[in-house]
């Protein structure tokens, strides 16, 4: 019943979004920036493969298919609480800050250095984002292309349910050792041109339940205790008759 009589307009994503065609310039992507505790997989491949094996950490990547020469797969680097991770060869690089673009070009830069005309790769490991509270499959999922807006996370979860407060998602983000946290309206056609449209590394989408998910859970424990009641009260009487007879 407290279901039915929640507004149907609050369950609708994007409901204030009249137009029958609508579209705009997209300027709210965000590049994803490396951050400290990263894990980057790097790879590089030059026309030696004795410099293959030294940048790939045993991960053969010359001219045919990659070959492993150690048995063991390259794990990833992981980026240390100040920035840096350490690169066979050139040793320990700044990374923290740059988009996979720029430090891209960086390593190739200081790989140069060593050998002629390397490419490099480089990618996230673990981009994850979290998305818990009032949806169907609360958990932490990777994603693998490093591209996720909210709409996108919130179906990877399931969608919200009934008593999701699609008006008021808390968006919790980590960034240059600061925590915050920012509202954000799915109701709102806005939310499409918003900053925060697109999701950055660790990012955890909370969905709050609203009014009637607290009515009805007050009205659940009520319930219980009442049977309870109820039984108890049954068990005493059919104790009694049992005891006079």
């Amino acid at each position: 019943m407290f279901v039915s009589c929640k507004s149907s307009q609050d369950l609708v994503y994007l409901s204030n979004l009249k137009e029958s065609e609508y579209s705009i310039n997209i300027q709210n992507k965000v590049k994803p920036r490396i951050q400290p505790d990263d894990l980057l997989a790097i790879t590089v491949s030059t026309l030696s493969p004795e410099s293959n094996a030294l940048f790939n950490s045993g991960v053969l990547q010359g001219a045919g298919k990659g070959v492993i020469a150690s048995g063991e797969k390259n794990e990833g680097y992981l980026v240390d609480d100040n920035g840096f991770i350490n690169f066979p060869v050139v040793g320990k690089i700044q990374l923290a800050g740059f988009t996979k673009e720029e430090a891209t070009e960086k390593l190739t830069t200081e790989i140069n250095k060593f050998v002629r005309k390397p490419i490099v790769n480089v990618r996230f490991l673990d981009f994850k984002i979290s998305v818990i509270g009032e949806v169907n499959r609360p958990a932490t999922y990777t994603v693998p292309t490093e591209k996720i807006n909210l709409l996108q996370a919130i179906a990877l979860a399931g969608d919200l349910t009934a008593y999701g407060k699609r008006e008021n998602i808390a968006l919790i983000r980590e960034k240059e050792g600061v925590r915050s946290v920012v509202r954000v309206n799915l109701n709102n056609k806005d939310i499409l041109n918003s900053p925060n449209f697109y999701l950055q590394q660790n990012d955890v989408v909370y969905v709050e339940p609203g009014k009637s998910k607290a009515v009805q859970t007050s009205l659940s424990r009520n319930n219980l205790q009442f049977g309870l009641s109820i039984g108890l009260s049954l068990i005493s009487v059919l104790t009694v008759l049992l005891t006079n007879l």
